[in-house]
């Protein structure tokens, strides 16, 4: 027998990344791409991370984006510590939690 749920459940795939300095913070700029099937799975965040792994950043995605993919969101205000050569982001869904493939990003 099969059920439904995480069994057929998929990681979100990071399609793109655009990260523009704002100041003394970041605005970064996250494509998606999740076969989204409404409320029961979709991807529901992403995070700038350093490479250590400390959260420097996350965005929260109130609501499934099935008729919308890929889609992109932004985050302003992400501060990047002195020293850090480059981030990398993680994306979330609500099946499969933090489990994407992170992409990391080099610093301008």
């Amino acid at each position: 027998m099969l059920s439904s749920g995480s069994a057929f459940a998929h990681p979100a795939q990071i399609e793109g990344v655009d990260l523009r300095p704002n100041g003394d913070s970041y605005r970064v700029s996250v494509t998606i791409s999740h076969p989204e099937t409404g409320w029961e799975d979709y991807a529901d965040g992403w995070r700038v991370e350093a490479p250590d792994g400390t959260v420097l950043g996350t965005r929260v995605l109130a609501h499934p984006h099935e008729t919308e993919q890929p889609f992109t969101r932004s985050l302003s205000g992400v501060v990047i510590p002195d020293g850090l050569t480059e981030i990398v982001i993680r994306a979330r869904t609500l099946t499969t939690g933090w489990d994407s493939e992170p992409v990391t990003i080099p610093l301008p």
